[in-house]
């Protein structure tokens, strides 16, 4: 059986219309800190910007892992906040195993 070397979770979205990125890096951090540094196989997580475009480059021990918190993303209770502040047409998400 192979072993798991990890994954890399690469999530952009775009701002929702009005909305800056100095309004919206709170409410990414509440998300960081209430919810996805707290689930299993969380390794870490980094947010950045530029022109309304978001990213979120996210580590995990496993894809279980990420997936597993993805699905628990929506009833964390800072969700609604952080979705109500993004173009939610405009999220993308992307898994890569680690090459090590």
């Amino acid at each position: 059986m192979a072993q798991d070397v990890g994954v890399i979770e690469i999530v952009t979205m775009d701002l929702a219309e009005g909305v800056t990125p100095q309004e919206f890096e709170p409410v990414d951090k509440v998300i960081e800190d209430e919810h996805v540094s707290k689930q299993p196989g969380f390794v870490s997580r980094q947010a950045a910007f530029t022109d309304g475009k978001w990213a979120v480059v996210v580590n995990w021990e496993s894809a279980e892992d990420a997936q597993a918190s993805m699905d628990s993303f929506a009833s964390a209770p800072a969700a609604e906040r952080f979705m109500s502040m993004i173009d939610a047409t405009t999220m993308s998400m992307t898994r890569y195993n680690l090459a090590r």
